[in-house]
């Protein structure tokens, strides 16, 4: 199993910055494919984007292709969102997911493993 805790969070201006970090207990994060997932007051769970295990290889949803880029550290067992030019609609809890097996994962169920979430707020 793996435990995952999300931070990086915060309030921050439209066009501005922020990265989140989720890190991995208990087993190497390098193991699973690691998805990034966000949930904004009375909506559902949105993808946001994936890294896979294997290769690294990234997918976002296309809302946000070109502004967030997921990477790794696997040393400190560490995958990160890099959130640039926010808008307003991206305000929401952040969750960071893991699952066993890489593919094209977009949706929530596939993902065993959830961190407990890290609020962004985007002001315009």
């Amino acid at each position: 199993q793996v435990q995952l805790v999300e931070s990086g969070g915060g309030l921050v201006q439209a066009g501005g910055s922020l990265r989140l970090s989720c890190t991995a207990s208990g087993r190497t994060a390098s193991t699973y494919l690691m998805g990034w997932f966000r949930q904004a007051p009375g909506k559902a769970r949105e993808f946001v984007g994936f890294l896979w295990a294997s290769n690294s290889y990234t997918y976002y949803t296309d809302s946000v292709k070109g502004r967030f880029t997921i990477s790794r550290d696997s040393a400190k067992n560490t995958v990160y969102l890099q959130m640039n030019n926010l808008k307003p609609e991206d305000t929401a809890v952040y969750y960071c997911a893991a699952r066993l097996g890489d593919g094209v994962v977009t949706t929530a169920q596939y993902y065993a493993y959830w961190g407990h979430g890290t609020q962004v707020t985007v002001s315009s």
